[in-house]
């Protein structure tokens, strides 16, 4: 069992698998090759895709031979697809993806992603919460909720309490960045019918949001995250 309070916890943290094993096992092996042991993986989302080893990528991550590593998984937005596709979903119409990718990545969709893996799939967590840290796709909002370093500073923060987070690890966008935000103080006022209520201030302290990068939706470059929970500190990883 993973240790999450060891001053020696280091985590790798990817997501956008996208149903590419090659890209995901790029990323095994260089985890491997790390000179501090990374004891913990996390996979947030996007694990299925239209990838045609999306099939044999599951089997991995269900079936992890001796001496590969047990991810820990939530799911992601095309993995909310499938359960659309399936009538399990939030939108049994699909018109979400059938916006993006049309008529043909409904039905590769469908054909990529077998029946009984689905059930596995609606077995996943939505995101979790370690120590200070939310790692999640999208954010508590939703799996769509693509957070970027051009998303107004407003939001982050607003993300980062709904969470009660010092960090948040997201991978909706598939960029990989490192977004801080300062101590500060905000004000904030509640306005119902009977009038306003006296400005509540609070003070903030210093928070990040951590886009994750994708590891397999750019065919050939990879990218992931390596964290040290006790000095917060991010390092970012690309693989060609």
């Amino acid at each position: 069992m993973t240790d999450l309070f060891s001053e020696q916890s280091h985590w790798a943290i990817l997501s956008g698998l996208e149903g590419n094993l090659t890209a995901y096992n790029a990323v095994l092996d260089d985890i491997r090759k790390q000179a501090i042991p990374v004891d913990a993986i996390y996979i947030l989302g996007d694990v299925v895709g239209l990838h045609p080893q999306c099939s044999q990528l599951l089997e991995q991550l269900r079936s992890p031979q001796a001496g590969e590593p047990s991810p820990q998984i939530c799911t992601g937005w095309w993995e909310e697809q499938c359960f659309n596709l399936h009538g399990v979903g939030p939108d049994p119409q699909a018109f979400a993806l059938k916006e993006r990718y049309g008529d043909e990545g409904v039905e590769a969709l469908w054909n990529a992603v077998p029946r009984e893996q689905v059930e596995w799939l609606r077995s996943l967590d939505f995101g979790f919460m370690e120590l200070d840290a939310l790692l999640i796709h999208g954010s508590t909002v939703g799996y769509d909720d693509e957070l970027t370093p051009d998303t107004p500073a407003s939001v982050l923060l607003d993300r980062l309490i709904r969470a009660d987070a010092n960090q948040l690890f997201c991978g909706r966008s598939g960029l990989a960045f490192e977004y801080c935000l300062k101590s500060g103080q905000i004000a904030s006022r509640l306005t119902t019918l009977d009038g306003s209520q006296a400005p509540i201030s609070q003070i903030l302290k210093p928070r990040k949001v951590v886009g994750v990068g994708s590891v397999g939706r750019i065919p050939n470059q990879a990218s992931y995250c390596l964290y040290c929970p006790t000095t917060n500190k991010v390092e970012f990883r690309q693989i060609s």
